[in-house]
């Protein structure tokens, strides 16, 4: 979906490289993009016949287990923090794809199976080292630079190149009950029926996500199966295995699954269970909303959305976030959009001879009829090249003019302005 080739790519190994290349892009008048450890939607890693400073090779991750802290370099995936965490049976509240990057997901806000119990991404925010557009390294935290560490937990890569993460961790697995259970879309509606009573009542430790999509080809599903549209929950219990079992009851007892996949695991492997179903090489198409609660009116609308979906491996997801993230200040951190309690993602995948017109086609029909639906904001990260500028407004909910003040300070000329872009004030 993305075509850009970079005029030079820089892989760096230090904060003086990262320093170097800051300075050279900015002092020769180059655009210059960032590149963390995985995948961007829109593109935004690079930059077409510009400097790209790819953070490949600064993944090191390190763990004080005595003081509950991960000390995390910009290129990581989620599995490099996950594997270096759970060797000690502690987690931070991260994404569920395991090749995601760790800097684009955190700068975004990033949510995953955690986010019900510890709130966003960038609530397990303490520190970041930040090499800045004047090329001086920083940190930045609640008592240090507050006002750009405020705008760093939900702004984006508009206000420098961070060098590090410091995160807090939390005492997770490193065995849960998670995996994922379907059903025929034939009983849909009974299914999304039960999707709100479980969420409705649901401990913090259970998150559900709840999706729709033509079942894939896979061997935990019957050939039968194979193509035939299904309504299915991925879900993360982080309890014991006998709360879980008791949690988890009803769900399992539901209907007659076509496959139930629910057991103990490490969670490692959950974290990386839906990696298959974002393959690289392929087309996406993306949008999102989030969503306050689910109303009769949204669950009818979100059934109808795979009527005459042909379309291999395009789904529509309902993710459980609610819970913890609302505990914290509307203003505490750039992220806000604390009333959301799910996150609506509509999104397609097609081969490059596939019918990607088609597919976006659906994904705006789809969006379109669920955005009524929404609290008003959106997912930064699951926006796409095309957005329009109320989209960006979108997310920010009335902080946008806040986050302009801080990029005026930090990047005035808007050298960082190869992602969802933020102007000076």
């Amino acid at each position: 979906m993305i075509t850009k080739t970079p005029g030079a790519v820089v892989q760096p190994t230090s904060v003086e490289d990262v320093v170097a290349t800051v300075n050279f892009a900015r002092e020769n008048h180059f655009e210059l993009s960032i590149k963390g450890g995985g995948h961007n939607i829109a593109g935004l890693a690079l930059s077409d016949g510009g400097v790209t400073l790819d953070f490949s090779l600064m993944r090191q991750v390190d763990v004080d287990a005595q003081a509950g802290t991960a000390s995390v370099q910009p290129g990581c995936k989620l599995g490099d923090v996950d594997r270096a965490t759970q060797a000690h049976g502690l987690a931070v509240t991260l994404g569920f794809v395991s090749e995601t990057g760790v800097g684009g997901l955190t700068l975004g806000g990033g949510f995953g199976y955690l986010t019900r119990q510890f709130g966003w991404t960038v609530d397990d925010l303490i520190e970041v080292q930040l090499v800045t557009a004047a090329g001086a390294v920083v940190k930045a935290s609640r008592d240090q630079n507050d006002e750009l560490f405020w705008a760093l937990r939900g702004g984006g890569g508009n206000f420098g190149v961070v060098t590090e993460f410091v995160f807090k961790t939390h005492q997770i697995g490193p065995e849960v009950t998670a995996g994922l259970i379907a059903w025929s879309a034939d009983e849909a509606e009974a299914v999304t029926e039960l999707y709100r009573r479980i969420t409705d009542t649901a401990p913090r430790e259970l998150t559900v996500a709840m999706l729709m999509r033509n079942a894939p080809p896979a061997p935990w599903l019957g050939e039968e199966h194979h193509g035939r549209p299904m309504i299915a929950f991925v879900v993360c219990h982080t309890g014991s295995p006998a709360q879980a079992e008791v949690d988890l009851a009803e769900v399992r007892a539901h209907g007659e699954p076509w496959a139930d996949l629910i057991q103990v695991k490490e969670y490692t492997a959950q974290q990386s269970m839906l990696d298959p179903t974002q393959p690289k090489g392929m087309h996406y198409y993306w949008k999102s909303e989030f969503i306050p609660d689910l109303s009769d009116e949204l669950l009818a609308d979100y059934r109808a959305q795979l009527d005459g979906m042909e379309a291999p491996a395009n789904q529509i997801i309902l993710f459980h976030i609610g819970g913890a993230l609302a505990e914290f200040d509307e203003d505490d951190g750039a992220m806000g959009n604390r009333d959301a309690a799910f996150v609506c993602a509509i999104a397609s995948m097609s081969a490059a001879d596939g019918p990607i017109q088609a597919n976006k086609e659906w994904v705006r029909s789809s969006w379109t009829t669920l955005q009524k639906y929404s609290t008003g904001g959106n997912y930064i990260n699951f926006q796409t090249a095309d957005e329009h500028a109320d989209r960006l407004a979108g997310s920010y909910r009335g902080s946008l003019a806040r986050l302009s003040g801080v990029k005026a300070k930090w990047d005035p000329d808007n050298l960082f302005r190869v992602n969802r872009n933020i102007e000076p004030a």
